[in-house]
């Protein structure tokens, strides 16, 4: 049974102490420097927060290009290996699968602002 080395054990330790002490660090900075910074008598500070309506709208704009960028790689995916295939019939039920895939993307990326409609209506925005 090997031993390891004094050394090696020191730099391990150092290493886990390390990956302790930043993160610690870093989430100190975080929550003291703002509260030192913002700090006065009597001021308040006001978070500036969108109205419900611009909140969903946004998230309709990001919801449907996400959707139709993974839909678009569905899309390139079969086609790729449509084109691949070379008469596998494995191969060209996985094209068709993805081709699938990226049909279903593209209509819930067509069909987001009608949920997010929904949604808008249920919490009275």
């Amino acid at each position: 049974m090997s031993r390891i080395p004094r050394r090696l054990r020191t730099m391990r330790a150092v290493r886990l102490g390390l990956r302790l002490a930043v993160p610690l660090a870093g989430v100190g900075l975080a929550l003291g420097l703002p509260a030192v910074a913002y700090a006065g008598p009597g001021e308040a500070v006001y978070l500036v927060a969108n109205e419900l309506p611009v909140v969903i709208a946004n998230l309709r704009a990001w919801v449907m290009g996400i959707l139709a960028a993974i839909a678009t790689l569905f899309l390139v995916l079969a086609g790729v290996y449509w084109t691949t295939a070379g008469g596998d019939p494995s191969q060209v039920e996985k094209a068709k699968l993805a081709l699938r895939n990226a049909l279903v993307g593209y209509g819930l990326a067509v069909l987001a602002p009608i949920l997010l409609q929904v949604i808008q209506g249920i919490v009275g925005g």
